[in-house]
């Protein structure tokens, strides 16, 4: 039995990215099997601090079985993806060396994944049918902001309410096009495929 222990920033990425991972393995890695641990909710502001993270990074080691995987998901914000990702990943391993772990820092947001892949979510959770993925969706800083104005009037995304439907319905091989969800993916492989 494989496990993975995920560490989120967001409440909606609490439920969200457990899914996503399960999703990815079933596309890539079938029967393969898999126990994802519910997600450990820390601010981004909090786990970028010193020694943060490393407890967080601790905290998903023991909750898991002694060769269970550590997936750090963080969202870019302004930062660099590649340099964050590489500090924090340095800290993580620093932490707790006897554990494969993966940082991915989704560049800008969780949710710009989701306009790599708008045309497979057209029609959920009150967004138009008529959506259709913008030319490059990791260069929009509000992509939550993007998603409420595909919506009805009057209705505004919610990662707590929206995210979970989102992350069960959109193309996930069509938000590869968006580089750092490939590199989600691709981690979330090496995970998987590293025993």
């Amino acid at each position: 039995m494989l496990q993975v222990a995920p560490i989120v920033e967001g409440h909606g990425e609490v439920h969200a990215v457990p899914e996503l991972i399960r999703r990815i393995a079933a596309n890539s890695a079938p029967g393969t099997p898999l126990q994802v641990l519910p997600a450990i909710r820390v601010s981004r502001n909090r786990v970028v601090k010193p020694n943060v993270l490393e407890r967080y990074v601790d905290l998903a080691a023991r909750k898991s079985i002694p060769d269970g995987r550590i997936l750090l998901l963080l969202d870019a914000d302004r930062e660099c993806p590649m340099q964050l990702a590489s500090r924090l990943l340095s800290r993580a391993r620093r932490a707790r060396s006897d554990r494969l772990i993966s940082v991915v820092i989704a560049k800008a947001e969780f949710e710009s994944w989701f306009l790599a892949s708008a045309s497979s979510i057209a029609g959920v959770r009150g967004i138009s049918t008529r959506c259709e993925a913008p030319r490059d969706p990791e260069a929009i800083r509000d992509a939550k902001g993007w998603l409420t104005r595909q919506m009805a009037p009057g209705r505004r995304y919610s990662p707590t309410v929206d995210q979970l439907d989102l992350t069960r319905c959109f193309d996930i091989d069509a938000a590869r096009a968006a580089p750092s969800f490939d590199k989600f993916w691709r981690d979330v492989e090496t995970l998987l495929a590293s025993q």
